[in-house]
């Protein structure tokens, strides 16, 4: 049977990261109360999420600008990942929405399964924030993922902390340094 993790409202939502650049491992995480919820994302979801919940609160501002808040409007509160990191399930497919009524916004991830399963069997976590929850963490998703590798600034590519060969420089010239 799949599992629904419904946290609504949720006290605390947060994105980050633990390991190294280049290896480091995302997740995304909230809590009700004293149940924590723990998703396993890859770093394209983070920063997917984060694009997503500002382009969604950017739509509510153009609707109605009290309901969204101001666009500085951050929570000064601790957006580390509370431990043990003990992940629900992996994330495949996430998504948005709002509530208009009880003006929250609500993060839908669902688990991601081998190939071929059936996704009926796939368990769900429903994340249930405030604008200024869900802007506040996006915003240090933003700095999360932005805080990893730096990437080439001819082709795109992370740049290891030993260098990296571009293939725009066809390997005829050292390392794109640090």
């Amino acid at each position: 049977m799949p599992e629904v993790y419904d946290l609504n409202p949720v006290t605390h939502i947060t994105a980050g990261a633990v390991g190294e650049p280049g290896q480091r491992t995302f997740y995304v995480q909230a809590r009700q109360g004293s149940q924590v919820v723990t998703l396993l994302c890859e770093k394209q979801q983070v920063a997917a999420l984060a694009m997503g919940i500002e382009q969604l609160l950017e739509q509510i501002a153009q609707k109605d600008p009290e309901r969204a808040g101001r666009p500085d409007e951050l929570l000064d509160i601790d957006m580390s990942l509370d431990e043990p990191l003990e992940p629900v399930f992996r994330a495949g497919q996430m998504g948005l929405g709002y509530d208009e009524e009880h003006n929250l916004l609500v993060l839908v991830a669902q688990e991601l399964l081998p190939e071929g399963q059936d996704t009926e069997t796939a368990s769900t976590a429903r994340f249930w924030a405030t604008p200024a929850q869900m802007r506040t963490m996006a915003r240090h998703a933003t700095q999360v993922v932005a805080s990893g590798r730096p990437t080439c600034p001819l082709c795109g590519a992370p740049i290891d902390p030993e260098g990296h060969f571009c293939p725009r420089r066809n390997g005829h010239q050292q390392p794109v340094p640090l």
